[in-house]
């Protein structure tokens, strides 16, 4: 196919409450196959949120019995891949009838670890759970919640529309990682983060034109009252302002133009048509892996063994 419709769903989680993220989720998913989306793509750690503002009671040396019952009610609310809330998402999708790729907090259900992954699930047309995406490297404070994972979870998969493929959040600034994404084909690059400021863009722009391919940025737009009443109560989150993300989701096509500026300060689903053409017409004076490509001189390892 030569185009596709695209939605980008920019919407704040129910923090610390994977019921609710979940319905709200479904609900998304819903408006925007209506809309004739053929991919849907949501933020960064969605279920259960990315807790902005939380300490987790850590400080260097130190840990507080509350910060071990706030990452306790965040791993009960982690989900695990897959498990009965990505059948619940998968039912949701199949109506929808589109891919969909959805950021969760991931429980590791194959051992006993405690261990909680910043995953990204990506689901076919026909609500099938294809894959999953660990984050390779947790930024700051979210090693303190997130562990690392490895390269066995690095999928690009074939659709009608060209092979999409996910890197979350910081991890689009490992030139390598992104290297490894090209080098398996990706043509509609998924960037779901949590980072909102003026930096971003300038390297969605750059992942655009540097891949030739079009890249989905997605973004919460989060307040203070999605967060559970206990959690707004605490000092910590009194000090937050009350918008805790604006947004800034955005989409980018292969020669670095915004098709859809980010968009700021409200929860919406940002729609574009992508001409898949316009990959071919930017690869004429630029293949990162084809003719621009000097594996001659450079060439890159990627271990993809579970770990």
């Amino acid at each position: 196919m030569s185009t596709c419709k695209v939605g980008v769903v920019q919407a704040g989680s129910i923090v610390m409450n994977k019921e609710k993220c979940i319905n709200k989720a479904i609900k998304l998913i819903k408006e925007a196959g209506e809309q004739g989306a053929n991919i849907i793509v949501f933020p960064e750690a969605y279920i259960p949120a990315y807790p902005r503002g939380m300490s987790f009671g850590a400080v260097v040396g130190s840990r507080s019995e509350s910060g071990r019952n706030d990452f306790l009610r965040y791993a009960k609310n982690a989900i695990t891949v897959p498990g009965p809330e990505t059948n619940q998402l998968g039912a949701a999708v199949k109506k929808a009838g589109a891919y969909t790729v959805i950021g969760i907090i991931e429980r590791d259900q194959q051992t006993s670890s405690g261990t909680l992954y910043c995953t990204a699930i990506f689901f076919g047309p026909d609500g099938r759970l294809l894959g999953k995406h660990r984050k390779l490297k947790p930024t700051g404070s979210e090693r303190l919640i997130w562990g690392e994972g490895d390269g066995s979870t690095l999928p690009v998969f074939d659709t009608p529309y060209g092979k999409i493929g996910s890197l979350i959040c910081w991890e689009n600034y490992m030139p390598l990682a992104r290297a490894a994404m090209y080098e398996k084909g990706i043509q509609i690059y998924i960037a779901p983060t949590a980072d909102s400021r003026d930096t971003w863009f300038a390297s969605m722009r750059h992942i655009a034109i540097e891949g030739r391919c079009f890249v989905l940025s997605c973004n919460q737009y989060s307040t203070k009252d999605m967060y559970e009443e206990d959690l707004i109560a605490t000092e910590e989150m009194q000090k937050m302002p009350y918008e805790i993300t604006r947004g800034g989701s955005c989409i980018v096509n292969p020669l670095g133009e915004f098709l859809v500026e980010p968009v700021f300060g409200k929860e919406e689903i940002l729609y574009a048509t992508l001409n898949l053409d316009d990959i071919t017409r930017g690869h004429f004076d630029f293949d990162v892996v084809g003719h621009y490509d000097r594996k001659d001189v450079f060439q890159l390892v990627v271990n993809e063994e579970k770990q």
